[in-house]
């Protein structure tokens, strides 16, 4: 399965009142859950490799990313190759360092 295919199957299940608004939340809400997860790993030194429960909460924090991505007119494709120009850019120009959206 692709990032297209997966963003497809994804609207299949994407039944919600506000678009852009709902997915913003729940994505930032699952990104917590798994912060969370990790935070507990290390309290309790468990181990990260193969973790499910991570992995779980991955495809949700995926679920809200294909959603939004969507309702803001962007495949996940698409998506992918701006984040990956923009990075390849940054290293070119020896400024994946630092800080700041506009480096």
């Amino acid at each position: 399965m692709d990032f297209d295919d997966y963003q497809i199957e994804a609207r299949t299940t994407a039944i919600y009142p506000i678009g852009v608004i709902y997915p913003t939340l729940g994505l930032c809400g699952e990104a917590g859950e798994v912060a969370e997860k990790i935070k507990k790993i290390i309290r309790d030194g468990g181990e990260f490799a193969h973790n499910t429960l991570i992995a779980q909460e991955l495809g949700d924090v995926l679920w809200y990313l294909a959603n939004l991505a969507a309702d803001l007119g962007f495949s996940l494709d698409e998506i992918a190759h701006m984040n990956l120009d923009k990075l390849s850019s940054r290293k070119i120009r020896d400024k994946l360092h630092g800080g700041g959206d506009d480096r």
